[in-house]
């Protein structure tokens, strides 16, 4: 079972693994800033341990704890370090490595050839530490990561924070006008168009910063809960989408989702593509009708209704406008929404209208 975990491992999945291995807080990464503070060199190779003895030769075997201080230690030596799977065992010092000279590599160092084309051939993850630039060079698989200072990740971090902010407050001045016009019945598609497209942005800004979380490791720490807060309050802004794709045959909510995350960025920009892949064509102006939502996103606000009970709804009414005009009768006939729950969805509904309705005065 675990080889086919490994071989259902992504590439970007093993980077991920890869940058919290020898993020800051990790004895890997302790041992790293030791070697770099002597202003001595390394090569760590950690992967699985029959494909690394295999391309590799010599050396002294181990099979010790891999604490920062030994790597510290064990890294005088010229060859490399072959560590376990989970980098917590040292299996190999002063290892020379033989991997396949003819796998291309751009690379123009001894040690960061080697340790670009084991990573390739062996599928596994090099850190190679430079004596003379100071700087640590990370392969997995086939990517090349050279890994920032604490500081340096920490300033780009809080650069790109700041302009994920701009853009949920964006964001959320186009939900509040959304939420406007659907109780009016009177939306129209660029006002759809632009509340999935900037919701699109932020999930695309807030995967920018994973890595930068990921890298600072125990230093991400805040980082991580700032993002985490800033996007709390627009996650029902997926549910725009839900609302108001046009069904079709085959097509799925999900379906419509992915082709939305697979718009190149820059065609992003161009709310035709969104039109396209919500499935009204390409042309805004050629739809001169409103818009009435299902109302997943606006009974979701009301923070009462689990996800079934909504979905029933849904399926009941169509639109959000025939689930307003319905009397309680009609709402405790539907599935799991008895009395009390029906005068809550009445209640919540009124409640958000009369809310919107201050805030425009």
């Amino acid at each position: 079972m675990a080889k086919e975990r490994r071989k259902r491992k992504t590439s970007d999945e093993a980077f991920r693994d890869a940058l919290w291995m020898i993020s800051p807080g990790t004895k890997i990464r302790e041992g790293i800033s030791a070697i770099l503070q002597s202003r001595t060199g390394a090569l760590i190779c950690i992967g699985d341990r029959k494909k690394l003895t295999e391309l590799s030769e010599g050396g002294v075997k181990l099979d010790a704890a891999a604490t920062p201080q030994l790597l510290y230690e064990l890294s005088k030596m010229d060859g490399a370090l072959i560590l376990s799977e989970d980098g917590t065992r040292i299996i190999y010092a002063n290892r020379f490595l033989k991997p396949d000279n003819s796998i291309a590599t751009n690379e123009t160092g001894t040690r960061h050839r080697a340790a670009e084309r084991l990573a390739k051939q062996a599928k596994c993850i090099v850190v190679a530490v430079s004596e003379r630039r100071s700087a640590v060079t990370l392969y997995v698989h086939n990517k090349r990561h050279v890994m920032d200072n604490v500081t340096t990740l920490l300033n780009k971090a809080t650069q790109a924070l700041q302009t994920l902010e701009k853009y949920i407050s964006v964001l959320r001045s186009v939900l509040r006008d959304l939420d406007s016009r659907e109780f009016q019945d009177m939306v129209t598609i660029f006002e759809v168009c632009r509340a999935v497209q900037r919701r699109e942005m932020i999930r695309r800004i807030s995967k920018e910063i994973e890595p930068y979380i990921l890298e600072l490791g125990t230093e991400g720490r805040l980082i991580e809960i700032q993002m985490q807060e800033m996007l709390m309050p627009v996650e029902e802004a997926i549910l725009v989408i839900k609302d108001y794709y046009r069904e079709k045959p085959g097509l799925t909510y999900e379906e419509v989702e992915k082709r939305i995350s697979e718009i190149p960025q820059q065609e992003l920009l161009d709310l035709g593509n969104i039109c396209q892949a919500l499935g009204y064509g390409s042309n805004l102006r050629t739809i001169d009708v409103y818009l009435t939502p299902r109302g997943y996103r606006m009974l979701t606000q009301s923070h009462r209704l689990t996800p079934q009970l909504i979905d029933n709804l849904v399926a009941r009414f169509g639109t959000l406008q025939q689930i307003i005009r319905a009397s309680k009768d009609d709402l405790v006939a539907v599935e799991g929404i008895g009395e009390v729950m029906a005068e809550r969805v009445r209640t919540s509904l009124n409640l958000l209208r009369n809310q919107l309705s201050l805030e425009r005065r």
